[in-house]
């Protein structure tokens, strides 16, 4: 059984998990990262690693996997030593408030602080319930979009009414030979904005884009591929159905959400979120911290550069917390010559 010494164990290598770690090697204090994925990056990489995200200071535009990309690399001077593929499955909290925190693959991590950017927890996509559909996964049933180019020519038929529905839809359309969006209600649960750019060019002259009201309720394969799904209407149409022929079947339904043992911790919880103090981003339990999606307090926004910012001021208070009597002084990169040496720069 490995076991492990360090001062700050960060549970999630999403983007603010990953921040953490830089925050963290600018006050002097390094940290393991455990994630129950292959890789890091969380929501990110897992779900959306094409997307483009626009709301970044300073980045006008950027995809989600170079973000975590760029992530990893500002966290690298700090040499965080990453666990993957493994989920907590125990945390204990010892008389000196120390922690012994335990993975699934064996390894016990004595930790003198904690913090949780797990996200969503663990989660999964709601799948497409119909008999013996899931098996297609391994050929062109998707559940999210590892590579845009790969669509590039083909048919697609989208699944779903929410935003990752409608930007696949609007990204890939400018891609695909067609495109058909299928929603089970006239109401979409995407931006209102990204709806009626759908909308829009569903409604082009010669368009290649359309969407549909109405469920799936059956489908046909051969040779180990989905080849179409019938659609039944609702409404006054309701018993008319639909054959649509497709290459891809890309299925967007949402997630749902778990947070596993952390539930058992015996941390506030808000639903499914765990309730920290906007100071200090310390939880109930001293010495456990919480940002990110997974955290709620009064005011709390699930962005991601709300999760930048609270694992900043975490890390302030992680300080405080290892050695109460540190005077706290805000250095800054552009100037300071120990930051500089941290961070293995050299000033020009």
């Amino acid at each position: 059984m490995k076991t492990i010494k360090t001062d700050v164990t960060i549970v999630g290598a999403g983007p603010a998990g990953l921040f953490s770690v830089f925050e963290l090697g600018l006050l002097g204090l390094n940290a393991h990262v455990i994630d129950s994925l292959a890789e890091v990056g969380g929501q990110c990489s897992t779900l959306y690693p094409d997307k483009p995200i626009y709301d970044i200071p300073a980045i006008p535009r950027i995809n989600a996997q170079d973000l975590i990309d760029q992530l990893v690399t500002q966290a690298a001077p700090f040499n965080p030593t990453y666990h993957l593929n493994q989920q907590v499955t125990h945390l204990e909290q010892l008389e000196d408030r120390s922690f012994i925190l335990k993975t699934s693959l064996g390894i016990v991590f004595y930790t003198k602080t904690v913090i949780l950017a797990a996200g969503l927890g663990s989660f999964r996509e709601r799948p497409l319930r119909l008999p013996g559909i899931e098996k297609f996964v391994e050929t062109n049933l998707h559940y999210s979009v590892k590579d845009i180019n790969q669509f590039k020519g083909r048919k697609i038929v989208i699944l779903g009414g929410g935003d990752s529905a409608i930007d696949w839809a609007l990204s890939l359309s400018r891609l695909s030979s067609s495109l058909t969006l299928v929603h089970r209600r006239e109401e979409f649960r995407a931006t209102p904005s990204s709806v009626e750019q759908m909308k829009k060019l569903a409604n082009k002259s010669g368009a290649n884009v359309r969407y549909m009201i109405g469920r799936v309720t059956d489908y046909a394969h051969t040779s180990g591929h989905i080849v179409s799904i019938d659609v039944k209407a609702f409404g006054e149409d309701s018993e008319k159905k639909e054959r649509v022929s497709l290459d891809d079947l890309l299925v967007f339904y949402g997630l749902t959400p778990d947070l596993g043992p952390i539930s058992d911790w015996g941390l506030n919880l808000d639903k499914r979120h765990i309730d920290a103090d906007p100071e200090t981003f310390e939880t109930n339990i001293s010495g456990i911290f919480a940002i990110g999606d997974i955290n709620s307090y009064p005011g709390k926004k699930k962005l991601i550069l709300c999760g930048f910012h609270e694992a900043a001021l975490a890390a302030y208070s992680i300080q405080k917390y290892l050695d109460p009597n540190t005077k706290q002084r805000v250095q800054y990169t552009t100037t300071s010559s120990l930051l500089h040496k941290r961070l293995g720069v050299t000033k020009n």
